[in-house]
């Protein structure tokens, strides 16, 4: 999923001042109306396919993949390498279009939308952690942290303050002005999962988020990622080689050729870890 996920911050460096000013952003838009009454599901695809063809051939990644994901729910989806599972997560989150089929997000069909409502969409409604931190390298924890608010023109001291308060909630209050390379894989990735939940988004779309971490890292990711889901009561589908991993999802997919289906997990063993590898 690393190939797209540059689209989130496009032109973050140029537009949105963090380094050597004390000043604020404009306000924007804002979020959303709290007027607004959102019906679950949160997330939902209805008969979603995606073809690629190389030269003659028509390869069928997905065929009629179906899902609908409610408000706090924890859904993890599972398959061989290569099966479309990324390429799905990517379509959920707006990165990719389907070759047919539809994506509600919060009650809004993602792909009927133009790129800049997208990408507002995607900023409000759905946060990200990847494989891979993604980390911009010159900026701190701190300022990756709040740099989703920043994008929707937050205040900056709002947005610091939001950051601040995430980093020491899941264990980095004492590394808010390191940068990604004086940061432990580990700790990097926390603060992934952090910049992830910063704008309080209605659903997390984590692909193979423990997949670079040693058992013991994982288990604290995914075990802090399970806690900021029951606290903030954000939906969360996770993308996982892992079994172990996903038996610990309310409900776990599985794509085998192209096509997805919700099976039935085995109960967890009581203090089983899962882990990254």
């Amino acid at each position: 999923m690393s190939k797209s996920s540059g689209t989130i911050y496009d032109d973050t460096r140029e537009h949105v001042g963090l380094r050597g000013s004390g000043g604020e952003a404009q306000d924007g838009p804002g979020n959303d109306s709290p007027g607004a009454n959102h019906v679950s599901p949160v997330l939902e695809a209805r008969e979603v396919s995606k073809s690629f063809r190389q030269g003659p051939v028509v390869l069928d990644v997905l065929q009629g993949a179906a899902l609908a994901v409610a408000a706090g729910e924890r859904v993890a989806i599972v398959g061989a390498s290569g099966s479309g599972k990324t390429t799905l997560l990517q379509i959920l989150g707006g990165l990719d279009r389907p070759t047919r089929g539809q994506v509600l997000v919060d009650g809004r069909d993602i792909h009927r939308l133009t790129e800049k409502e997208r990408g507002e969409l995607r900023n409000r409604a759905i946060g990200f952690v990847y494989q891979f931190h993604h980390l911009l390298p010159e900026f701190s924890a701190l300022e990756n942290v709040a740099m989703p608010l920043l994008v929707r023109r937050a205040p900056v001291g709002e947005a610091r303050k939001a950051a601040r308060e995430l980093l020491e909630r899941v264990g980095l209050g004492q590394r808010l002005e390191h940068r990604p390379h004086q940061l432990s894989g580990g700790e990097r990735q926390r603060a992934a999962v952090a910049r992830a939940l910063v704008t309080k988004p209605k659903i997390v779309l984590a692909d193979e988020p423990t997949g670079n971490l040693d058992g013991l890292n994982a288990e604290a990711v995914f075990a802090l990622m399970l806690e900021l889901n029951r606290e903030r009561a954000t939906s969360l589908v996770v993308v996982t080689h892992d079994s172990r991993l996903a038996n610990r999802m309310e409900r776990v997919y599985e794509i085998e050729k192209g096509r997805l289906s919700e099976r039935l997990k085995p109960p967890l063993r009581r203090g089983e870890p899962c882990t990254g590898t």
